[in-house]
């Protein structure tokens, strides 16, 4: 009799568990990344002075990182080790790209040849600036290897970044809206014959460089790189928000009745900031802060969006940076001198290209109705763990090489945290440790003559104690001695797995 209630137990157990993975599909994902966007420019985070609403819902609303990481101080490095849970400096194609060979092998796992495996639709909407095609690009055919040779299903991006040229979206290795009979050209060289620049012709200009920002002129603004031809592709700055929108929601209506993910990779606020005239004054910040609170209304049509469909119960939502902020990154539009009160970096030292805390320490925010309860974490996590944490969660058995498992900490803020993680910015290197963080020498500047960001560049160690001095002011290397000896032991160790 014992062994009949047994046997009924089981079967009634094994039902029960299979009834539950039926009746909980697998979230759809939706990583929303911001481009320049820094610790202090959301205000549920109470580090700086400018509104961000629907940001605060996700942040308010789920689980908010005071400890959270991208990988790089720049973004395509950024780019790199969300995508594939790798470092970036051990890919020595993983620097600022521009133009011509995607830097992700083709090979390579991805996150969303992951996600693509356990049944999900794959798609990106936004910037991308991993690089195109092998070599050479002609974008008068169809681009390739790209964004669809490494995972996605669906892409709708722009090749690098606003401030460089070509200023063109790409749908699926295409150049949108281009006429066979006006081919596009690009160089990065030099010009081509007649074309205007914002060195030669800054009579054309509506928005005037600061630095760097000199070659062709579209829709009065001056670009990095050379131009010909192409114009009916042309995007429009000032809509271009609206358009990236526009195209997400597309493909979350579009997928809506299977698990999907989404990176939904928002230009804003890099450089150059043009927000619908809509937005035009709203920050009393300038074209920066208009821009953050641009995003940050977008960010709220997509949630109601995903409210609409009934799909916020069942989507997880992670918002996060791919670095530090910038004010002058070249071009004048005010954003240093109507900056006022507000602190992008919030309390911490440096910025974009930077070592210091401001470099990597971005907003990180995991939001997911009724499944992540809402709290703040102080837990050490960085970008380069999503790919493990999220084929945990959507139990899949692949892992990446540097990435952790924190979905546990992901979705409910206890379990483990990571230890150390190596920082980078412009090839130099980083070790944070709990609350340590060790910069070896760096020769250059100290402070970026057009930024005027802190570099981290010193001619000696530098060591400090974020749970003490979370400004980075007391340099411990000459006093603490075994730590740093600790440190600088960990941190050999590690960089010296470089494949």
């Amino acid at each position: 009799m014992s062994a009949s209630i047994s046997r009924i137990a089981l079967l009634f157990l094994l039902f029960s568990l299979w009834s539950c993975k039926q009746t909980n599909p697998p979230p759809n994902i939706i990583i929303i990344y911001l481009d320049d966007l820094g610790y202090g420019d959301v205000s549920a985070y109470q580090q700086g002075t400018l509104q961000t609403p629907e940001m605060d819902k996700l942040a308010m609303g789920g689980m908010r990182f005071s400890n959270g990481h991208a990988s790089s101080a720049t973004c395509t490095p950024s780019r790199y080790a969300l995508l594939t849970g790798q470092y970036p400096w051990r890919n020595a194609q993983a620097k600022i790209s521009t133009g011509a060979n995607l830097i992700i092998d083709t090979l390579q796992m991805t996150l969303p040849k992951m996600l693509r495996q356990q049944n999900y639709k794959t798609g990106i909407v936004g910037k991308w600036h991993l690089g195109l095609g092998k070599d050479s690009i002609d974008y008068n055919r169809r681009i390739s290897p790209g964004p669809n040779e490494v995972g996605f299903d669906y892409a709708y991006i722009m090749a690098d970044t606003q401030d460089r040229v070509p200023t063109v979206y790409i749908e699926n290795g295409r150049v949108v809206n281009l006429e066979p009979n006006d081919p596009l050209a690009v160089n990065f060289k030099q010009n081509f014959p007649g074309e205007p620049t914002g060195w030669d012709n800054p009579e054309l200009l509506t928005t005037r460089w600061h630095h760097g920002h000199y070659n062709s002129i579209v829709n009065g603004i001056s670009r990095i790189g050379f131009m010909k031809g192409g114009k009916s592709a042309y995007w429009s700055d000032v809509d271009m928000a609206d358009h990236f929108l526009e195209k997400a929601t597309e493909y979350i209506q579009e997928n809506q009745h299977q698990p999907f993910f989404l990176f939904y990779s928002l230009q804003q606020p890099h450089v150059p900031r043009t927000p619908h005239p809509r937005f035009v004054g709203s920050s009393k910040m300038g074209p920066r802060g208009d821009a953050i609170l641009e995003a940050d209304w977008c960010i709220g049509s997509l949630y109601n969006t995903l409210e609409s469909l009934g799909l916020l119960e069942n989507t997880l939502i992670i918002l996060s940076s791919d670095n530090g902020p910038v004010l002058n990154d070249g071009y004048y539009d005010d954003a240093v001198e109507k900056l006022g009160d507000h602190t992008p970096s919030g309390i911490f030292r440096g910025g974009k290209y930077s070592l210091f805390e401001a470099g990597t320490r971005v907003p990180f925010i995991a939001y997911w109705k009724g499944k992540i309860k809402p709290r703040t974490s102080d837990k050490l996590i960085s970008q380069i763990d999503l790919f493990n944490s999220l084929a945990s969660l959507v139990d899949s058995p692949l892992s990446s090489q540097d990435g952790l498992d924190l979905s546990q900490l992901l979705t409910t803020g206890s379990g483990p945290e990571r230890e150390d993680i190596i920082l980078e910015a412009s090839g130099r290197t980083a070790l944070k440790n709990k609350n340590w963080v060790l910069i070896p020498p760096y020769p250059g500047n100290a402070v970026s003559k057009y930024t005027e960001v802190e570099l981290g560049n010193a001619p000696d160690y530098q060591l400090y104690n974020l749970a003490e001095d979370p400004e980075q002011q007391d340099n411990l290397a000459g006093t603490a001695t075994d730590t740093l000896e600790a440190l600088k032991a960990k941190y050999n160790a590690i960089i010296s797995t470089l494949d």
